[in-house]
């Protein structure tokens, strides 16, 4: 029962985080302070008191409506709160209690009393923050087509430390965590010989799933120290924000228009930060089947053409944390194989900027004028 106890209160301290969020979904888009001024009524400029403040709750008792004049609030507020909360209570139901990751610790009688070890905790707040992070940048791209960088730099500031602090392989010893076989470059390269099941076997990180790359530089030791973190989360940033804005520069030369904003490179760094390079890379891919879903939404619900492409990443950064135990097993050994991770990215470089000017072909050069009859 106490395991249930802690998922009702996930959910508590999702619907107040979604009450957060919905002041920064509503505020930084626009530059405004977080804190000054208190919330209050759009119309009238009433200061909202704090027992109408209640998330979830006060929504539904005033009918979303301005108890001084009775104004109509935005229901958005009061999904963003829910779907927070949801989210929040559903992670931890999905991560804590089934142990979807498999977390190593725990003892089976603790953790069928709802008393679960200390670093399956930290799995499961560092996975709700980042997904409130998301949360809050795919509602501001949805709602102004923009992602705020006060919302993406402060969390690749936060994923940063969160990482020096529990560095790979946290809460394994960095001995352990390695094969018994030592790991060199020249036994990485024969695809299919043994050092392919040799790469596959060391262990990911609660908080840190990889290294930034195995075996690690003499410099970082066996890992799990603060420089392995700090250089995980680094460099997940670094390839977070550098893949979006190398694709969108390939894609939008050849096309002739901008094809990705800013922000979603901004929000790849962040998730980047939080997850490593490797998961930000998959990330990208699949965010492509959320992405099919957000454009008919658009069209369908709000006979809107543009497609903001940062609710489709957010969704794929989820989708992909939640399914690493299966989708890291079949592409760890291309992310550690450096001769072939540089023919793909050359590859597919290349075909990027061929299907950017195939488009450009079939919807004709801009500014030209069809030829008199």
């Amino acid at each position: 029962m106490l395991a249930y106890y802690w998922l009702a209160m996930m959910f508590v301290l999702g619907a107040v985080v979604g009450s957060f969020l919905n002041v920064a979904i509503a505020r930084l888009p626009l530059e405004k302070s977080l804190i000054w001024p208190g919330s209050r009524c759009s119309k009238c400029q009433q200061p909202i008191r704090w027992f109408d403040n209640l998330p979830l709750l006060s929504y539904l008792w005033l009918r979303g409506r301005c108890r001084t004049c009775g104004e109509s609030f935005s229901s958005r507020y009061f999904f963003v709160e829910l779907g927070t909360a949801t989210g929040f209570a559903a992670l931890f139901y999905i991560e804590v209690i089934c142990n979807w990751h498999n977390w190593p610790g725990g003892m089976p009688w603790a953790v069928l009393n709802g008393i679960f070890p200390f670093s399956w905790w930290v799995g499961y707040l560092h996975h709700a923050i980042l997904f409130a992070l998301l949360f809050a940048t795919a509602m501001c791209d949805l709602d102004c087509r923009e992602i705020p960088l006060g919302i993406t730099l402060p969390g690749t500031l936060l994923g940063l430390l969160i990482g020096t602090l529990f560095p790979w392989p946290w809460p394994f010893d960095g001995v352990m965590a390695w094969p018994p076989a030592p790991l060199n470059d020249d036994r990485l390269f024969p695809m299919g010989g043994s050092a392919w099941q040799t790469l596959g076997s060391f262990k990911e990180g609660t908080v840190q799933a990889w290294p930034f790359w195995g075996p690690l530089p003499a410099w970082f030791g066996d890992g799990g120290n603060w420089q392995t973190g700090l250089a995980t989360a680094f460099v997940g940033a670094a390839v977070g924000a550098l893949l979006l804005r190398g694709i969108g520069f390939i894609f939008s030369t050849a096309l002739g228009k901008e094809a990705l904003g800013l922000g979603d490179a901004d929000l790849m760094m962040m998730a980047g930060a939080f997850l490593g390079w490797q998961m930000a890379v998959v990330a990208f891919f699949a965010s492509v089947v959320p992405a099919l879903f957000v454009g008919f939404f658009q069209v369908a619900f709000r006979r809107d053409n543009s497609l903001p492409f940062g609710p489709s990443l957010a969704m794929g950064v989820v989708i992909t944390f939640l399914g690493w135990q299966w989708l890291g097993a079949y592409v760890q050994p291309l992310f550690f194989w450096g001769q072939l991770l540089a023919i793909l990215v050359g590859v597919a470089c290349v075909l990027l900027a061929l299907m950017g000017l195939l488009l450009r072909l079939l919807r004709g050069t801009p500014g030209t004028e069809p030829p008199a009859a």
